[in-house]
């Protein structure tokens, strides 16, 4: 993909400076950076870049100064980093010099190479097809910290007539480099090592069985060649159960003769710069012995059933393989994400269960992570989140709220001051910011600008936000919402018309755009028993029909506590509480 046809989004905008500072800005969301040095910054902008590219599924555009200057370049999935202005620049092109010589040996022989216009010291790969440099050939950096690397482009240390050692140099591409990739460079999980191109193209399946799905050819482009490839669900890098994160950032360098490139990380240079050889070819010696630190995850003694009464008697007996599977959703509902994440619940049918997926999420992630969840009804037509949850000691809504946020966003507003607005869940530990349902929906017209100054506000004072949506999709304000989500949640029942309204609302947003077609794709569908009389049949029938639609499906059983008055994930039956603890790790898998 040359640098004509990558799109422009997302926008990523990064600065670094020498005392290992930095910011990250993603679509205007600002993630801030804190290194010991330069260099590590640079390597933690150029994790968030390559995380954010495997999770849209495509090269993207990024803008990185540092010290030496501005520089616009596109990153690949597999951490490709190529200068926007050189993919397609004639030989003649002129580009920033290269690091002085006494820390970049000069080659002897073989192909030409040309620098690269990055922060500083990043590596070009030789030039394998003449002295000319082509659109195929793109600059190569080290691995990354992650599921995939990039190529390994160092050779062993080369000696120099100073006192000064070059720590690698560059290695000249070998006869077998043409067709697959070098020995030494990791490949993604589910990827062929034969086969050709950047990492981004490799097939993953997308439910880990190998079923692939082609998507609807209305899609956006990136989307429909993503699905094409991988299938629903999947995700560059292997990561189980969705995008692990959304964080980005663009292009961060590595230091000429100072890292190296090991198990797809990277890793700082050894004290003693001699190499040690074995079957694999050169290593360091810090990376030939094994470290003393070793470190073993001793699994917890059952607690549950039958094994959990022997380990009471002093029996150590291990989990049964339901515990071990109930422990591993609490893990990914437990887990904290670099960055505010948010969580959007919709269908386009009223009562088909948004309101109590909203506020039972909210709970899940609010009782095993902690602090810092709010739940938030962007819903113009009497929304009822703040009718199924605890009132606090005041009567305030986002109505209250949307005059303040200046005074929010200021340097001098605390935590607490937004005490004044939300209301505090004493029991499930999270806080819900209400609409204010007895007024008529032209007396709270919210428009999208008001929709970003309240995400603004929750986004720097909470780590999740979970959105219960209204039912009008053509409303600008449920628009914007989509245009913030990190997560989309579809709410449903048994019921047939509850059902075909959340199908139909996926497939629209597949031919909204881009996003939204993604946000599409990786959905969870939350299925809850609409009768008790129903039989568990039906909810099985209505899971299968969305299956092929999203990531995940999860079925809630019916239980009387969920029917009227407050939430509260106490109050429900412990298979419904399990339930939920699954339906918040499969919306977890995707953030």
């Amino acid at each position: 993909m040359s640098s004509d046809t990558v799109p422009r989004w997302p926008r990523i905008d990064a600065i670094v400076r020498e005392d290992g500072s930095g910011e990250v800005t993603i679509d205007g969301t600002f993630h801030p950076i804190s290194a010991g040095s330069l260099e590590e910054a640079r390597v933690e902008v150029l994790r968030r870049v390559t995380e954010n590219a495997a999770k849209v599924g495509r090269p993207v555009r990024a803008s990185a100064t540092g010290p030496e200057g501005l520089w616009n370049l596109i990153v690949h999935p597999d951490g490709t980093v190529v200068p926007e202005e050189d993919e397609l620049a004639p030989p003649s092109s002129p580009t920033p010099q290269a690091p002085p010589a006494a820390s970049m040996p000069e080659p002897t022989a073989g192909p030409a190479t040309i620098p690269a216009p990055a922060f500083e010291g990043v590596p070009v790969a030789d030039l394998s097809q003449g002295d000319e440099p082509t659109a195929a050939d793109p600059i190569a950096t080290p691995g990354i910290p992650g599921d995939g690397a990039g190529p390994d482009v160092f050779g062993p240390a080369v000696e120099t007539d100073s006192d000064e050692t070059v720590r690698r140099a560059p290695r000249a591409p070998e006869a077998s480099d043409a067709g697959a990739p070098p020995a030494d460079r990791p490949v993604l999980p589910g990827a062929s090592a034969a086969a050709p191109g950047p990492a981004y193209t490799t097939p993953v399946s997308s439910n880990g069985k190998g079923a692939d799905t082609v998507v609807d050819p209305g899609v956006a482009d990136w989307v429909r060649e993503k699905a094409a490839e991988n299938g629903p669900g999947s995700v560059p890098g292997g990561m189980a159960g969705g995008v692990a994160s959304p964080v980005s950032g663009p292009v961060a360098a590595v230091p000429a003769g100072g890292y190296t490139s090991s198990g797809g990380g990277l890793s700082a240079p050894p004290s003693d710069p001699t190499p040690v050889t074995d079957g694999d070819g050169p290593r360091s010696r810090r990376e030939a012995r094994q470290s003393f630190l070793t470190h073993q995850q001793d699994e917890d003694p059952a607690t549950r059933g039958f094994r959990g009464v022997l380990t009471r008697m002093g029996i150590r007996v291990g989990p049964s393989e339901a515990e071990r599977a109930e422990r591993a959703d609490e893990r990914a509902v437990s887990q904290h994400w670099p960055g505010p994440r948010t969580i959007s619940t919709v269908n386009g049918k009223g009562g088909a269960g948004k309101t109590p997926s909203t506020v039972l999420l909210g709970a899940v992630f609010a009782q095993f992570g902690g602090a810092g969840v709010v739940t938030w009804d962007n819903n113009q037509t009497r929304g009822t989140l703040g009718w199924r949850t605890e009132q606090g000691p005041h009567e305030s809504t986002l109505l209250d709220l949307l005059p303040q946020t200046d005074r929010l966003l200021g340097p001098s507003a605390q935590a607490a001051d937004l005490a004044r607005y939300v209301h505090h869940q004493t029991r499930d530990r999270f806080d819900v910011l209400r609409s204010k349902p007895i007024a008529m929906a032209n007396e709270q017209r919210i428009e999208p600008q008001d929709v970003d100054a309240i995400h603004s506000v929750l986004s720097k004072y909470y780590r999740m936000i979970l959105i219960d949506s209204g039912n009008d999709e053509s409303d600008p304000m449920w628009q914007r919402m989509i245009d913030l989500t990190d997560q989309l949640v579809v709410a449903t029942t048994t019921r047939d018309d509850h059902a075909e309204a959340g199908a139909l609302l996926l497939e629209a947003l597949a031919t909204r755009d881009g996003r939204s077609a993604y946000l599409a794709q990786q959905a969870v569908v939350v299925v809850s028993q609409a009768d008790q009389k129903e039989s568990p049949g039906e909810l099985e029938k209505v899971a299968d029909g969305y299956r092929s639609l999203a990531r995940e499906v999860v079925t809630i059983p019916f239980d009387p506590a969920m029917v009227d008055g407050h939430l509260r994930y106490g109050a429900l039956r412990p298979e419904t509480r399990r339930a939920w603890l699954a339906a918040g790790a499969a919306v977890a898998g995707g953030l």
